[in-house]
């Protein structure tokens, strides 16, 4: 990967949100929900603290992760979107 984010950055490509229901209705674009779900592609070195140290993201790259719906700036990198954001806006990691 070409970008390396900073301090407590992650970087995440969305994954795309379904075009079915579990029904078997389609789902027109307009009427789909903007992602909260992706893959960690990146990750800085982590925030430094008040002493000074710097402290390691617990987020890894190639996790699973659901964001905050709005977190996060969207990039083009090489024609795919991607979301840089701040280690705070991740809620939660998913297991596999």
């Amino acid at each position: 990967m070409k970008i390396k984010p900073l301090d407590d950055r992650v970087l995440v490509r969305p994954v795309e949100s379904e075009d079915k229901t579990p029904g078997g209705i389609i789902i027109p674009d307009t009427a789909k929900d903007k992602s909260t779900e992706g893959e960690v592609i990146a990750t800085g070195p982590g925030k430094l603290n008040k002493v000074g140290k710097r402290v390691a993201p617990e987020i890894k790259t190639g996790d699973r992760v659901i964001y905050s719906k709005y977190g996060g700036t969207e990039i083009m990198f090489d024609g795919e979107k991607y979301l840089l954001m701040s280690e705070d806006g991740i809620l939660a990691i998913v297991n596999k």
